[in-house]
């Protein structure tokens, strides 16, 4: 049975790199902007994010868009620069949420009970799912990989 919640978000500064194409480059999207981050001097102070901006359902994964978030300690936002990183300001959000605790191409039946779970609770989809990783793939097996499914949402 689908354990989800409707919550707020907190705000929150993010370091960002905008991907394009095989969900297989999102470690490396990582290393990108861990490394940037660092080289930087500024302070991860969250859990690393995706933002699923096209649904894998209808979009090629050739096409697929999406972003990588670390939130960091900094106040000020930069647009991206040659190494495509950048840091803008998150505002709070109301979504849904449920955790997931499995390999990542295990989750497709979680993400479609939550959009049902979503509905039946008087609300709607209201912008990209993101996933919040609380697991590092170094350290731990896939069936152990914890994941937060968040999708924004708005009342009907």
């Amino acid at each position: 049975m689908l354990e989800a919640t409707i919550k707020q978000t907190e705000p929150m500064t993010v370091a960002y790199i905008a991907m394009r194409g095989a969900y297989s480059q999102i470690a490396e999207g990582y290393g990108s902007l861990y490394g940037w981050i660092a080289q930087h001097g500024l302070q991860a102070t969250g859990m690393p994010q995706a933002v699923y901006l096209t649904s894998p359902a209808d979009t090629p994964e050739s096409e697929a868009l999406f972003e990588l978030w670390a939130p960091v300690a900094s106040t000020e936002e930069l647009a991206p620069d040659a190494s495509d990183v950048g840091i803008k300001h998150v505002p709070s959000t109301t979504v849904a949420s449920t955790m997931f605790t499995g390999p990542y191409d295990a989750m497709y039946p979680t993400y479609e009970s939550l959009r049902a779970w979503i509905e039946g609770q008087g609300y709607r989809i209201a912008g990209p799912p993101s996933e919040i990783y609380y697991s590092d793939p170094a350290e731990v097996p896939p069936e152990q990989y914890v994941t937060e499914i968040v999708f924004p949402v708005s009342k009907l």
